[in-house]
């Protein structure tokens, strides 16, 4: 592989990411509202606080996390803290850093979603190769429609019907959160390893029915598109065994769109599935990024954001150095 294009490729990233980063600092602030002043009126209408001393309170705060600097300056110091991996408080969980609330939720969500993506990866494109495979065993074809339904089904959604037939009615697995309310984490524990993988249950589960559908369908696709090709006629001819063909030949030409893919959803882990940990409370980067959202914290949403954008820009880069690697007839020399 030739320098000049790592080197290249290498720019447009830092270049991706430096227009994105830009983006995620100007849109939370394109709101007119104070997420300071909201806080603190939303105490005070609870009684928490007098009117008189609200505006003191708001305009400390603001001097505290930089709100009353001009938005230029802000735009400096936020790529200050940036360059240290340092994004200031939670404006709505102060004093709680933002590096600590993500460090609190991301094992949570490469756990569910690291495991639910490879899982359904593996299998969805296994039961792909088998739909498009000619000569599969006839049962395959009895696949085909409920692997449709199940890619129609947008995960959120499926976790609503799983929560509400395995915990409401069956009521066999917990209802929501990560583990059981009033339970101090003792990861040293068995019996929290098992409290944990029950709530894990149906999140999980909701993320891999609709992800199998999903891989199944595309890999399939591609695996059609093999089909006439020069090199499986050539494999045919060459009298080389259906095996062969089919995991050799077929399945190693049909996986390039799909680890591209794989690659994409992988770089997604940090912003997590957003909708199925809220459906289900579970403590991850996704219920994290909501509830800051909600609370319009700026610096919170703006840590999460820009980790999702320099992890799906590193898993792209990666992917990109690793085509011709994974498919010979890839180069970037020049012709």
């Amino acid at each position: 592989m030739r320098l000049d294009y790592v080197v290249k490729r290498f720019g447009v990233f830092l270049l991706i990411v430096w227009l994105a980063t830009t983006f995620n600092f100007f849109l939370p602030r394109l709101s007119s509202q104070n997420p300071v002043q909201e806080k603190l009126y939303q105490m005070e209408q609870t009684g928490g606080y007098q009117q008189q001393y609200a505006r003191e309170m708001i305009e400390e705060y603001n001097r505290r996390f930089g709100l009353d600097k001009p938005l230029w300056q802000q735009y400096l110091n936020y790529w200050g803290d940036v360059l240290q991996l340092e994004f200031n408080y939670s404006i709505a969980n102060y004093p709680k850093k933002v590096i600590t609330l993500m460090a609190e939720a991301l094992p949570w969500t490469i756990g569910l979603l690291g495991m639910t993506s490879l899982l359904g990866f593996t299998i969805g494109t296994f039961l792909g190769a088998l739909l498009g495979w000619p000569k599969a065993p006839r049962f395959v074809a009895w696949l085909m429609p409920p692997l449709l339904t199940l890619s129609a089904i947008p995960y959120y959604v499926l976790g609503l019907v799983l929560l509400y037939i395995f915990a409401f009615q069956a009521k066999w697995l917990p209802i929501f959160g990560g583990f059981t309310g009033g339970m101090i984490p003792d990861w040293a524990s068995p019996a929290f390893w098992w409290d944990v993988a029950q709530h894990a249950i149906l999140p999980a589960l909701s993320i891999i029915l609709a992800a199998i559908g999903f891989w199944a369908l595309g890999m399939r696709a591609m695996m059609v598109t093999t089909q006439g090709e020069d090199y499986m006629l050539f494999a045919e001819a060459k009298g080389l065994n259906s095996r062969t063909r089919f995991l050799r030949y077929a399945v190693r030409n049909a996986m390039l769109p799909q680890a591209t893919g794989l690659a994409l959803q992988l770089g997604h882990i940090l912003s997590g599935a957003v909708l199925v940990e809220v459906v289900f409370n579970f403590p991850g980067i996704g219920t994290t990024l909501y509830q800051a959202i909600r609370a319009n914290d700026y610096y919170v949403t703006q840590g999460i954001i820009l980790g999702v954008i320099v992890s799906l820009g590193v898993a792209t880069l990666i992917l990109d150095l690793l085509y011709p690697l994974i498919d010979p007839r890839i180069t970037y020399r020049r012709a």
